[in-house]
């Protein structure tokens, strides 16, 4: 039962509500009817879950070998810690990238079928590079989350193609108006990732992971922190401003309360550690937002 509950942890539970947020956002906009009786919607949530939680074994056993782990702040890692090994979390990671994509093809089949092979043969691709992107963030020579390139895949993958792609999933058509949701989801993400390395900043740095927070410093790391708090939430209001004729999906601001209170506790942190609860407010008020924004349209 314990090793059962490592693997839980390991999975980092607290990361699929942000992971799903644009999902929902692209399904809202993209589906004729409720989202929650499309079975689209259900196998882009699981194929995108799978994804999250490949990234978070990977993220657990690529830091674990290199040893960056060893004295993190925040919660423990399994692999540096010994309660999984490497060898073990290597093949859960297999196992997870197998899942993922029967249910990946699965929804590519359920979505365009047998008549649209090219299409079809586009969104494996995206598949596949979504599956390498989750490893190949902390594992290898040349992982891209030890070069501070961990914000553009996130924007890329949390953002543009999770809502933009499951938007094409139910519509077969891009709206390119949805690049403002999607930024606004893609940057949220992004302050989530810039949370996390802010907390990190000395175990990286000594370590020598150059997060982009490393190569920012904590000063301008929070000044970035505050223009992707900002400037996601003034893209979610244009878009709005442009798409929608009431008022009544401004409700959504009330999932920017808390992020008001997050930039308000980031300047005045001078213990980095002490940012560890708030990447579950910032990660929570994106899901919040995802889902005020995308069933009040």
């Amino acid at each position: 039962m314990s090793h059962f509950k490592d693997w839980i942890k390991a999975a980092r539970l607290r990361t699929l509500p942000l992971s799903v947020s644009g999902i929902i956002v692209g399904a809202s906009l993209g589906c004729e009817f409720p989202v929650w009786e499309s079975t689209i919607f259900w196998l882009a949530i699981a194929t995108t879950i799978g994804f999250q939680v490949l990234s978070n074994f990977a993220n657990d056993y690529g830091d674990g070998i290199k040893g960056t782990d060893d004295h993190r702040e925040g919660e423990k890692r399994l692999v540096a810690s010994g309660s999984i090994s490497a060898e073990s979390m290597k093949r859960g990671m297999i196992i997870t990238t197998v899942i993922t994509l029967i249910v990946a093809m699965y929804l590519i089949y359920v979505s365009f079928g047998l008549e649209d092979l090219l299409i079809s043969g586009v969104f494996i691709l995206l598949g596949i590079a979504s599956i390498a992107a989750a490893i190949k963030y902390t594992v290898g020579k040349k992982a891209y989350g030890y070069s501070g390139f961990g914000d553009v895949f996130v924007f890329l993958f949390f953002g543009l193609l999770s809502v933009l792609g499951t938007y094409f999933l139910f519509t077969k058509t891009l709206n390119w108006q949805l690049l403002l949701p999607a930024t606004t989801i893609g940057l949220l993400s992004m302050a989530v990732l810039n949370l996390n390395n802010m907390r990190d900043i000395h175990n990286d740095t000594e370590n020598h992971k150059n997060t982009l927070v490393v190569k920012l410093g904590s000063s301008k790391a929070k000044i970035y922190h505050y223009l992707l708090i900002l400037v996601a939430m003034v893209s979610a209001l244009y878009f709005t401003g442009i798409y929608f004729t009431s008022g009544k999906q401004l409700f959504y601001c009330i999932a920017f309360i808390p992020l008001l209170f997050n930039m308000r506790r980031v300047y005045k942190n001078i213990e980095p550690s002490l940012l560890d609860a708030e990447l579950k407010v910032v990660a929570l008020s994106t899901f919040l937002f995802a889902v005020l924004f995308g069933f009040l349209h």
